[in-house]
């Protein structure tokens, strides 16, 4: 067994079961409190450690995962744990994170003698518990090697795309793909409603020919089906992740006016539900459809 021991800062809906994967596989986990003690509660009664702050997770730890909601979370989190860490400490951040962001904290760490890789996820909480995620690691060849089968324990593929920052660029692209298909499905079944298709019809056409895929299967669990947790990835992450996205590729003078409308669908449903209960992305069907008048039927 590895000499590594691990520290976890984000036991939300991936975040605890990744966890738990890391200590089916045997290693050491250190894990720290946030808003919702249950997942905590669970993972200790499992045999990981609970420490009460930031700084003491990374004394007790030589590889620690985050999963936060976002770059500037993961900055707070790296720059209160970082005094603490002892030299060669790796720092794997699992957010879907602004690459530049990601580079400039690796550069940092490896200023100070730690290192980073950027992991971000695909798949679901469901696919979490089961330790069959999929991940697009931004490291060095040496430390990629080092993560690699801790990584191991809660993602099947596992693909080294390049240096730090590399993970995350690929991640922006790849959820840029998962949410313009559903602004396209949201608009799609919003003009059918209105044409005189109802949702159920559109269904039956797409459903197992060429235009379908998983992301359609969950998409639509909620469109026909009406389960509310069928795809539980929130407007607001949809929103920030898209945001990434335009500043990514201003970082590169690019066009992106795709990009640019998936955004703004986005955004006016996440200016739309104000300080309602969260919702996911599969809801952005009925936003668009408010927007026009119409309803789902």
């Amino acid at each position: 067994m590895s000499s590594e021991k691990i520290g976890f800062v984000g036991t939300g809906l991936m975040g605890e079961g990744m966890a738990r994967n890391i200590l089916k596989a045997g290693y050491p986990l250190t894990v720290i409190a946030h808003r919702n003690r249950a997942p905590i509660d669970a993972l200790i009664a499992d045999g990981a450690q609970e420490a009460a702050s930031l700084p003491a997770v990374a004394k007790a730890s030589s590889i620690i995962h985050i999963c936060a909601p976002g770059s500037p979370q993961v900055e707070a989190i790296v720059t209160e744990m970082l005094p603490a860490m002892a030299p060669g400490t790796v720092v794997v951040d699992c957010s879907t994170s602004d690459p530049a962001s990601t580079m400039a904290l690796a550069a940092k760490l490896e200023a100070a003698g730690q290192h980073m890789a950027d992991a971000p996820l695909g798949g679901t909480p469901v696919q979490a518990a089961a330790g069959e995620l999929a991940t697009m690691v931004g490291a060095s060849a040496e430390v990629f090697e080092r993560v690699k089968p801790v990584i191991a324990s809660w993602a099947g593929p596992i693909v080294h795309m390049g240096p730090s920052g590399a993970g995350h660029k690929m991640k922006l692209l790849n959820n840029f793909l998962a949410m313009g298909y559903a602004a396209m499905y949201s608009e799609a079944l919003t003009l059918s409603q209105k044409v005189g298709i109802t949702t159920q019809q559109f269904d039956s056409v797409i459903r197992g020919s060429r235009m379908d895929c998983g992301f359609y299967q969950t998409f639509m669990g909620y469109a026909v089906e009406g389960n509310r947790e069928a795809h539980k990835f929130t407007l607001t992450n949809a929103l920030k992740d898209m945001r990434y996205l335009e500043a990514m590729a201003d970082s590169v003078a690019l066009a992106n006016p795709i990009g640019n409308a998936v955004k703004n669908s986005f955004a006016l449903a996440h200016a739309a539900n104000g300080d309602g209960p969260e919702d996911y992305v599969p809801h952005l069907v009925d936003y668009v459809m408010k927007r026009n008048g119409t309803q789902r039927s």
